[in-house]
């Protein structure tokens, strides 16, 4: 695309087992029902950012489509939002050449397949922005940390006992969290030790750097944010127009009321 090269060139291969990929289905169905009432930094998320919606489409093509479909959006939506060419589509979202631009968005694994093997098929990831918010989706991506003791191997602050595998390991990395015993008084006046969360510390560097992983999650939870309201670009910027009508209206009538009512007294 041009005056883009950066969006949806050198597209990331997964270099994760699919298998492990397939369980993140798991635990996004548990993210609807966690983390009530809590409160995450901000995710600096920008839809009216185009080049980071482009990059994060292609990051959730790549990483997610295979058990997370998007069944509320078309690709030829995508395209023409996104300013992205049929050529560009083809060749970095569409990865079966059967599929037709104007289907919606569906997970390669079969939901029979993910109830066979998981007891339950990975959830449709077009409203998730939605219901748990952009902030809640950043803070889970960048919180597996590693705790043997799981069947994965990885834990998270956000979602404790998620079932989902750090899929994004190659990327971000792999960290520890260390954690600090603190007194927590109960109900009925005793106290209770309970671990608290102090760092994250690094074990086994990723591809990217902090920045750049950052960076890969903002633009794909920005995605995913689009993808929940895609015409909420059009919109807002239909919105400031008719504010300014509102204020244009609301001027000509203060004036014409002045007028008609300059002789009452």
């Amino acid at each position: 695309m041009p005056g883009k090269p950066t969006s949806l060139q050198a597209r990331p291969v997964a270099g994760i087992a699919a298998l492990a990929a397939c369980a993140a289905g798991l635990a996004f169905g548990q993210i609807s029902h966690a983390g009530e009432g809590e409160s995450f930094p901000p995710a600096g998320n920008d839809v009216h950012n185009t080049a980071s919606l482009q990059r994060g489409a292609r990051n959730f093509m790549s990483y997610c489509s295979g058990c997370h479909s998007a069944q509320y959006v078309r690709y030829n939506r995508i395209a023409a939002d996104l300013g992205i060419s049929d050529a560009d589509l083809r060749a970095n979202l569409v990865f079966n050449p059967d599929t037709k631009s104007a289907e919606t968005i569906r997970a390669s694994m079969s939901a029979d397949d993910a109830k066979r093997w998981f007891g339950n098929a990975p959830p449709d990831l077009s409203l998730i922005a939605r219901s748990r918010g952009a902030d809640y989706i950043t803070a889970f991506l960048k919180s597996f940390y590693e705790d043997p003791s799981r069947p994965t191997g990885v834990n998270n602050l956000v979602l404790k006992g998620t079932a989902m595998p750090h899929v994004l390991a190659s990327l971000q990395g792999v960290q520890a969290a260390e954690f600090k015993m603190t007194k927590v008084k109960m109900g009925d006046g005793s106290e209770l030790d309970e671990p608290e969360f102090e760092k994250f510390v690094p074990v086994t560097p990723g591809a990217m750097t902090p920045e750049q992983y950052d960076e890969f999650v903002r633009d794909t939870v920005n995605f995913l944010v689009y993808v929940g309201e895609p015409g909420q670009v059009k919109r807002q910027s239909l919105g400031v127009w008719v504010i300014l009508f509102l204020l244009l209206f609301t001027a000509f009538a203060y004036g014409l009321k002045k007028e008609y009512w300059k002789d009452v007294k």
